[in-house]
């Protein structure tokens, strides 16, 4: 046997692993342990706990605030000093400043001329406090978008909508009173001051310039109803100056609701800029002021060597246009015209010193006819 001859290579055995069985997928995972969270701080826990409770406090308060301001509104409705602020009393001097105005026509004076000028002034305070009432009950909504006009009664809610109802009632029965035992047939100027406000209300306030015209008529209708009352010959210059005046207050305050509120709150703004009131406004400033002129000239009942006193008075006059013109333009007020009158201390002076020489031109013995 040859020992050097290599034995065959040994059979190598290959262990072939058993093949994985099938997962079984209806078993259910093990659960995973987590690890428990850290606690916080006592620092941040106080923190937390803190800023919770102040955020609650401050969501209690806002609630509660709102909530007392709707139970004090509810609670303080219907009050009479916010149903006399409803008739805004305020703006009853228009017609103490306009109804008398025809007894510059009327010589000599006397306590029945009086008497009937205020009775015209009665009959106008109310119709024009129906009107107000109609008013801010047809734009209650609207005024409440307004800066300002949103503290009106019946905007703010201390009036509710049926009191004001009940109230204008109340007024037009009032105003139907005093027709039937006044003169016969002479109210028919507060009829259709009363009828343009209706249409005005009811739609016209929303055409440019047609609404300040109408607002302007009404003064001169007021004009209409004194001189009617007490028998006076209107006169013309006197109506023109009267209307001329009232119109540049009406368009004042339609520049000064632009400036304020924008556009948005009067739908006849739309048909209004800036520039255009501005022209508007003076244009009829000079036109009042040239009225005036040719009414002191021409018609006015004027003492005999009065031509001085009417002289010095129609300087006042036009100084009390400038000064509005300057509240208005320059210093971006003039929104209230029955403000401007007795809270301007240049007006006020300016006013006091007219009345004055007016009053003398209209006092003294007048001239032989």
């Amino acid at each position: 046997m040859d020992i050097t001859r290599s034995s065959p290579a040994p059979v190598r055995v290959v262990a072939v692993p058993p093949e994985p069985e099938p997962a079984d997928l209806t078993a259910l995972p093990e659960p995973i342990a987590v690890e428990p969270l850290q606690t916080l701080p006592a620092t941040a826990t106080t923190a937390t706990a803190t800023t919770a409770t102040a955020t609650t406090a401050t969501t209690s308060a806002i609630t509660t605030t709102v909530t007392t301001s709707a139970t004090d509104v509810r609670g303080r409705r219907n009050r009479p000093r916010d149903l006399l602020a409803l008739l805004r009393p305020g703006q009853w001097v228009k017609n103490l400043a306009v109804v008398p105005l025809a007894l510059f026509d009327t010589h000599p004076w006397g306590a029945a001329a009086f008497l009937r000028t205020g009775w015209a002034v009665l009959g106008f305070t109310l119709a024009s406090a129906l009107v107000y009432v109609v008013n801010d009950l047809a734009d209650r909504e609207r005024d409440r978008l307004h800066p300002v006009k949103r503290h009106r009664p019946i905007a703010s809610g201390r009036v509710s909508t049926l009191a004001a109802v009940v109230l204008t009632g109340a007024l037009a029965l009032a105003l139907t009173g005093w027709a039937v035992a006044g003169p016969a047939w002479q109210w028919w100027p507060t009829a259709l001051y009363l009828a343009l406000s209706l249409a005005y209300s009811q739609g016209l306030k929303h055409v440019p310039l047609v609404d300040a015209f109408i607002v302007a008529t009404g003064f001169v209708l007021r004009l209409v109803q004194g001189a009617l009352l007490i028998g006076a010959q209107m006169s013309e210059w006197l109506a023109l100056c009267v209307f001329s005046l009232c119109l540049m207050l009406a368009l004042g305050k339609r520049r000064h609701e632009m400036t304020a509120a924008g556009r948005a709150h009067r739908p006849a703004l739309r048909g209004y800029t800036l520039a255009f009131l501005d022209h508007l406004v003076v244009l009829v400033a000079v036109l009042t002021a040239v009225s005036y002129v040719l009414y002191l000239r021409d018609d006015a009942s004027l003492a005999a060597g009065a031509s001085l006193v009417t002289l010095l008075s129609a300087p006042c006059a036009v100084f009390g246009l400038a000064r509005y013109l300057q509240l208005l333009l320059v210093e971006e007020g003039g929104g209230n015209p029955v403000h401007v009158l007795f809270r301007d201390r240049a007006t006020l002076v300016n006013a006091a010193l007219w009345a004055v020489l007016v009053a003398l031109a209209l006092l003294l013995p007048q001239s032989p006819a």
